[in-house]
């Protein structure tokens, strides 16, 4: 076992000496005061030999006791936003703890390069969306993209509101007033993706294996908006492989949001992305794609985002082509188009902090999917792609895990080809590769 490499993109996190492997939460949070009694469990096992150990948890969260395997720590230490614990004893490598932390407070988006990210007041409930670091804004954790880790989540909030989290609804039972909701999430997943949607919504059935959790108002838009989810679907699995997970989720908040977001095996838009004309189409493929791309694959490193986003823009030219729009080719000739006239200072194989979120990203990230595709031909692409997303499903990838991947599923030199799109400042000319 090896710790997860230091991220230069998140500066100032745990030094990667715990390995989680599970996260127990357990939250009671009342809505009206945005009041939150929080118990974290985190199951973890030592990476090397230390004395210490940290987790990350936003300093607006009070936490009041500390536990390591049932006893106080030699001491502990809560600051800007880091819980330092030094243990009474050195642990050798391999050792296995329970971390148990209480809290409490009024808890807030992180603020930080990319704004506010993870826990976010609505006008009636709360939406969680923690990339790239919003994770510690609710809960203690390790929060790296590549420490995946299995969660079960129990939510005690007021009657009338319905709660939702990753993975499978065990339970849900009223009290007094108040339901009690918990979530199994079994399939490893990175802190980022945790989430939590609470809101007043009707829960309604889009497909076998896909649900929507929507405001009375907006339902039939909902309905209508995501009615073609179910093929989209199916079309991914016969380009990408499987569906990572059981089930899809979609929330629609009485709010509007600035752009959807997605977490594992659910995503998130805003009421003015559901306008019943399916004006936001090309936004449900690209958070859908998220599922296999950015989900159940997930970079270990941010500098490789462009695995995320690439694969997830290019499904929705995907999508457009096989639902009658324009083809995959067209939406990439339009792409290169418009990028040869903005600036050619962008490296998407390392883009850095302040530009991983650029949209000039997503769209050569794409490209360079469609001259790779253009250069293998649909038989050998899509292949490889079927093999990437089966030979590390639910696990951490890379750049250089991808290209060796692909060199070996097509026996060609595909290094070659893509170095100019991936780490060149200047776009590649239209047909490369």
């Amino acid at each position: 076992m090896t710790a997860p490499a230091a991220d230069p993109y998140l500066p100032g996190r745990p030094d990667g000496d715990l390995d989680v492997d599970r996260y127990e939460l357990e939250l009671d949070y009342r809505v009206a005061t945005n009041r939150l009694e929080g118990r974290a469990q985190v199951y973890a096992t030592a990476v090397r030999a230390t004395v210490r150990v940290s987790l990350e948890l936003q300093h607006r969260l009070r936490v009041t006791q500390v536990l390591v395997d049932g006893s106080r720590p030699d001491r502990w230490t809560h600051r800007g936003g880091l819980l330092v614990l030094k243990l009474k004893h050195e642990m050798a490598a391999g050792t296995q703890l329970v971390i148990d932390v209480r809290y409490s407070g009024q808890p807030a988006p992180v603020r930080g390069p990319w704004g506010e990210v993870g826990w976010e007041e609505l006008t009636d409930g709360v939406i969680v969306a923690g990339q790239p670091d919003g994770a510690p804004s609710w809960f203690p954790c390790h929060d790296s993209p590549a420490d995946k880790a299995a969660y079960r989540f129990t939510v005690t909030v007021e009657a009338g509101y319905e709660v939702v989290a990753n993975g499978r609804l065990v339970s849900r039972s009223p009290r007094a007033g108040r339901v009690r909701w918990e979530y199994e999430q079994t399939e490893p997943m990175a802190p980022y993706l945790a989430t939590l949607q609470i809101g007043r919504y009707l829960r309604v059935p889009t497909g076998p294996r896909e649900e929507v959790l929507v405001p009375a108002r907006l339902r039939e838009a909902a309905e209508h908006d995501l009615g073609r989810q179910t093929e989209m679907i199916a079309l991914f699995e016969e380009l990408f492989g499987p569906y990572p997970f059981a089930a899809y989720t979609v929330v629609v908040t009485d709010d509007d949001l600035e752009i959807p977001l997605e977490a594992q095996g659910l995503s998130v838009f805003g009421a003015n992305h559901m306008d019943g004309r399916r004006g936001s189409e090309r936004l449900v493929a690209h958070e859908l794609a998220h599922q296999w791309f950015g989900n159940s694959l997930t970079v270990g490193l941010w500098r490789d985002i462009w695995l995320h986003e690439g694969f997830a823009c290019y499904a929705e030219w995907l999508w457009s082509e096989a639902s009658g729009g324009r083809t995959a080719q067209e939406q990439a000739r339009a792409a290169h188009t418009r990028l040869a006239g903005l600036p050619q200072d962008l490296v998407i194989g390392d883009p850095g902090p302040d530009a991983m979120f650029d949209d000039r990203l997503y769209k050569r990230g794409a490209l360079a999917l469609h001259a790779l595709r253009t250069s293998l031909g649909d038989e050998t692409f899509f292949r490889l792609v079927r093999t990437w997303t089966a030979r590390y499903r639910h696990g951490t990838v890379s750049t250089k895990e991808f290209v060796v991947c692909a060199e070996l599923e097509s026996d060609r030199p595909v290094a070659a080809l893509l170095d100019p799109w991936l780490l060149q400042k200047d776009l590649p000319p239209w047909g490369a590769g």
